[in-house]
């Protein structure tokens, strides 16, 4: 019995592999993970589908830039509720308190701001740490394509909510 089982892992396991080895990312704009596949067939019902015109939602991601409500933006980008602004950072060591200031004056301060780290989650300097709480939020770091898909769900749950986000491109 045991060799039966060993001699499907040792097949099966090479062509999982291949298979998503072939699975590779095209080029241009990637949509955003479906939130969908979170929610039974009954919750389904106009719940996503259902934003308002005014809130701003991503909606995909190019190595350069976002699209959100249906317009391309390149570079960086500052979303602060339902604003959005573009954002001087083009690299994470560029990411300081002054880059963010604006959380500074800011009112209402947004109870959590998804720093977008690029293509992998950098870890974020003690200094900037400390920026960050001294304003009353929290930080949540993580790669920017999990930093847009977690500014919309918490920005359609009407949670006070920033997102300060590299394009995906930026690698460190």
């Amino acid at each position: 019995m045991g060799g039966v089982r060993q001699r499907a892992m040792t097949t099966t396991l090479p062509k999982l592999i291949q298979s998503l080895r072939k699975e590779c990312p095209k080029p241009g704009i990637k949509q955003l993970p479906s939130l969908r596949r979170a929610f039974s067939l009954y919750d389904q019902i106009n719940l996503i589908d259902n934003v308002p015109e005014d809130q701003l939602r991503f909606q995909g991601y190019t190595d350069t830039g976002f699209r959100v409500n249906g317009v391309e933006y390149e570079g960086s980008l500052l979303c602060v509720g339902n604003l959005l602004t573009s954002w001087a950072p083009s690299s994470f060591s560029q990411i300081t308190p002054d880059s963010l200031s604006i959380f500074q004056i800011v009112r209402p301060i947004p109870e959590i701001l998804i720093l977008g780290c690029g293509r992998c989650t950098q870890p974020v300097d003690p200094e900037l740490r400390r920026f960050i709480r001294s304003t009353g939020m929290k930080l949540e770091a993580v790669d920017s394509r999990n930093a847009a898909s977690t500014y919309n769900i918490l920005n359609e749950e009407g949670r006070p909510v920033a997102a300060a986000l590299l394009p995906y491109g930026v690698s460190s």
